[in-house]
């Protein structure tokens, strides 16, 4: 029977020194209790402690890392299996596929070109898959060293023997590659993952990976990664949702790991569909055997969207934002710091080649409606906004003039007052901006 909070409050200093990151020892309880987070957190739980709690106070699903540095990938240690109930925790890695008989030179500069800048954030890919496509252990050895150094980012080693394995996960031994041995792990991978230290995929169908699991935990290995092999994205999906219940809502040890996948579509746009299907659903590294950057482009995506916190708006920092090189005479568009908001401002004022000013209002992240509704966008903000900022100093006399949002057109007056300014109503949509700032705005300070 799983512990409550209760149980292992008893169990802790019950000092309430906040130093687990969490206010007191009893909320510190509950967060171990729904598997939130884990005993060793904190710092001055006793040994004895530790032992009584043994395994029911740890995450239902084990936390894997791959690599090493700041590239290093964490992937499991999830709590939930819907996002709305709490977030999911650590993005699942996009992994490209490049065979040993590739130019590896070439593969890693098109690897490097799968960077996107999305809402103000960099999305890439994360992880190298390499194949022993050869049959060589020694050509898989040299691929992968060869990409580690090029990349360094963390590496998942395939190959259908462990003999084909063993040179390249004992060069890169300390990198620590993910060995995946297909249809395995073989007693040959299990001691060698044993003995290295280094993570291994489990594949296979369910019963498989349930008793190969324990069998390698059994052997000395503590970090697995589950896979359901060449199958149809349905069984895929099957697989994924079963080993993701079987962890977070029956605490089952033996299925409690991350998933690897691979999407086996026959052309590109179908693998994108697939990887995308995955990540969606629970996977925790998906592998992509193309690198299109537009096929590559969804799959990051929707890595991004679903890993955003659904209980904290995205958002960008308040404070101005110079676009097309602005000068006293070009015009302060007012919005909120929502992410969204900003960037649709963003782009349209760009698309309209006007040099201009963006004044991003912290609203904790909230649209402009929503903001304003909540007492968050109004007049005494936006002057304390405009004054931090400290904008009004760039602009020329007559050009003091904010532009704000047509739908809060009704805080213009009151706006005008606090800031001894004239408030100019612009658009009430973003896709007005190109119009208004090229036709109406030179007029309107004329």
């Amino acid at each position: 029977m799983a512990l409550t909070g209760l149980d292992i409050y008893q169990l802790l200093p019950q000092t309430n020194c906040g130093d687990c990151g969490v206010p007191t020892c009893l909320a510190f309880a509950m967060k171990v209790a729904s598997k939130q987070a884990s005993l060793e957190e904190c710092p001055h739980v006793s040994d004895e402690s530790q032992e009584a709690l043994g395994e029911a106070s740890a995450p239902p699903q084990k936390l894997v890392k791959i690599g090493t540095g700041d590239n290093a990938l964490q992937i499991g240690n999830e709590t939930v299996m819907f996002r709305h109930d709490e977030k999911f925790h650590n993005p699942c890695g996009i992994a490209i596929l490049v065979r040993d008989t590739d130019d590896a030179a070439e593969k890693a500069e098109r690897v490097k070109a799968l960077s996107f800048e999305r809402i103000g954030q960099l999305i890439d890919v994360d992880v190298v898959a390499v194949e022993c496509d050869s049959g060589d252990a020694d050509k898989l050895k040299t691929a992968a060293t060869g990409l580690n150094d090029a990349l360094g980012l963390p590496l998942v080693l395939i190959a259908g023997e462990a003999a084909q394995l063993e040179p390249a996960a004992r060069a890169l031994q300390d990198a620590r590659p993910l060995l995946w041995e297909r249809g395995g792990p073989s007693d040959e991978l299990i001691e060698l993952a044993a003995d290295s230290g280094l993570p291994l995929v489990v594949e296979g169908e369910l019963e498989k990976c349930d008793a190969d699991t324990q069998k390698a935990k059994d052997a000395g290995v503590e970090e697995m990664v589950l896979c359901p092999g060449e199958v149809s994205p349905r069984e895929a999906l099957e697989f994924l949702t079963i080993t993701r219940r079987a962890a977070v809502d029956q605490t089952y040890r033996p299925l409690g790991f991350p998933s690897i996948v691979r999407a086996w579509g026959d052309d590109p746009a179908q693998k994108s569909l697939e990887a995308c299907h995955y990540v969606l659903k629970y996977a925790g590294i998906v592998v992509l055997d193309t690198d299109r950057p537009e096929y590559v482009l969804p799959v990051l995506v929707s890595r991004q969207s679903i890993y955003i916190d659904p209980q904290r708006p995205v958002q960008v920092e308040a404070k101005v934002y110079e676009v097309n090189e602005p000068g006293p005479e070009s015009p302060l568009v007012i919005t909120t710091n929502f992410s969204l908001s900003y960037y649709s401002v963003l782009s349209e004022v760009e698309s309209s080649r006007v040099p201009a000013r963006i004044l991003a209002v912290d609203t904790q992240g909230t649209s402009v409606l929503t903001a304003w509704a909540a007492d968050e966008f109004g007049p005494e903000q936006i002057k304390d906004a405009i004054e931090k900022s400290g904008v009004f100093n760039e602009l020329g006399d007559g050009y003091c003039k904010p532009v704000i949002p047509g739908l809060v057109a009704v805080i213009s007056g009151e706006l005008s007052e606090e800031i001894g300014q004239e408030v100019i109503v612009g658009p009430k949509e973003a896709s007005g901006l190109p119009r208004f700032l090229k036709n109406e705005w030179p007029d309107l300070v004329g």
